[in-house]
């Protein structure tokens, strides 16, 4: 009964051949697997849904620990695989796992149902199903977001969870209201801190915080253009404050937020104009240079680099294009809102982001990137590369890395004459 079973996660091993390259380097033609012994996919699939059904089964176990295990497992299984039609059988079961995990569940629990919520509306797309999950988790992931007695960590995991679950399944323009509301009365605690000389005080609702701002974001670009601007003409001048928050993550979030908020507002009005413009630009330049030496060099690193382009958004209305490879295609992130929705998905898909660019009709859907290419086992081999010639071609890169950098070191290389 009570006691906690052996639960054997779920790993790569039990996906398919097609799962076993989704690591960050599946758009290197390097990347894909050798020529091996052919599979039984039909008996594979068989296997991977029967273990899957045992995971099921596990989150109405009275072991928390075992329930965990099986929540994390299920995550792993539908953040790497198209499921379905498997999922599509035994959404209400689910559903139901879930809701029960998050109602009674303690916060590590409550945060593994939240995250596999968020995976079972992004497998099952937008939908009259979703939409049901929906209304049955929305009041659900609601209260705990907004219940001051609920642990920080699992209200974090619910806000996330509540943005997607919205962005994925509402057509109802007053869920999605609804929903940006009570994200909105969770981030703009953040305004209301006293501050100190230093700028705003942190505290450890920070982090529940700075998810909230970013799934009302991701909210935000699906928003009508009437209300776009009334949320801008609300938030532009408040979230600079933020700016100075002690804690990296909540600068970081403010910053792109802004950045989305100044893209979308000449979207609407091309003779847009903020009043404070060179206040604003003078704390993103200090941003972007920050120096202090009582912040660690990675977070100075890591706010350089995004402060720089918030910065080139803000004044000069630029984005640095980014490319994303995944399989035999390309996809251009040339905006902030695109970068927003990319980024929220890839922290939820983990190295499953790139197999479900390629095969997940919702998300190439919101990337208008069409119905997914279908390559046939003649043009798949065509692409593979053997491991002879990968090696041959990785010895020749780095003898001449090498080469090249020994010229540079070389003493008795010619550096001048000095009087």
């Amino acid at each position: 009964g009570g006691q906690p079973r052996n639960v054997q996660p779920f790993s790569d091993e039990d996906a398919s051949i097609e799962t076993m390259s989704h690591c960050s380097g599946f758009s290197d033609p390097a990347s894909f697997t050798e020529d091996g012994p052919e599979v039984d996919e039909e008996a594979t699939q068989e296997d991977l849904e029967y273990k899957l059904k045992g995971f099921i089964d596990l989150t109405l176990d009275k072991s928390a620990k075992t329930r965990q295990a099986a929540l994390e497992s299920l995550k792993s299984a539908f953040s790497s695989k198209i499921l379905y039609e498997f999922i599509m059988e035994r959404r209400m079961t689910l559903t139901d796992s879930i809701e029960r995990c998050i109602k009674k569940g303690k916060s590590d629990e409550q945060c593994a149902a939240a995250g596999l919520a968020c995976l079972l509306c992004v497998q099952m797309g937008s939908g009259i199903e979703s939409e049901e999950i929906f209304k049955t988790l929305g009041p659900v992931l609601k209260k705990i977001v907004c219940d001051g007695t609920a642990s920080i960590q699992a209200r974090q995991a619910c806000a996330t969870c509540l943005g997607i679950c919205c962005f994925i399944v509402t057509d109802d323009i007053t869920e999605l209201y609804s929903t940006m509301e009570c994200l909105e009365n969770i981030f703009m605690k953040a305004y209301q801190r006293d501050r100190d000389t230093n700028g705003v005080s942190s505290t450890h609702n920070t982090v529940l915080h700075v998810s909230a701002l970013l799934a009302w974001t991701l909210l935000l670009t699906i928003c009508p253009m009437n209300e776009v601007k009334k949320k801008i003409e609300m938030h532009l001048h408040k979230l600079p404050s933020l700016l100075s928050c002690d804690d990296l993550n909540m600068r970081i979030a403010a910053g792109e937020t802004l950045a989305l908020l100044f893209e979308l507002a000449r979207e609407t009005d091309a003779d847009f104009f903020y009043e404070d413009m060179d206040l604003l630009t003078e704390k993103l330049r200090a941003l972007a240079t920050d120096g202090n030496k009582h912040r660690a060099k990675v977070d100075k690193r890591k706010q350089r680099s995004v402060f720089r382009d918030v910065l080139r958004a803000v004044e000069e209305r630029d984005f640095p294009t980014e490319m994303v490879k995944f399989g035999p295609e390309r996809m251009y992130i040339d905006c902030w809102v695109k970068k927003q929705t990319y980024e929220t998905f890839k922290e939820i898909l983990g190295s499953g982001m790139q197999y479900h660019l390629q095969s997940n009709d919702f998300l190439r859907n919101v990337f208008e990137l069409g119905p997914p290419v279908m390559l046939d086992a003649a043009t798949l081999k065509t692409m593979k590369i053997s491991r002879f010639e990968r090696h041959l071609y990785n010895s020749a890169a780095f003898k001449a890395r090498t080469k090249a950098r020994s010229k540079c070191r070389d003493k008795r290389a010619d550096v001048g004459e000095f009087f």
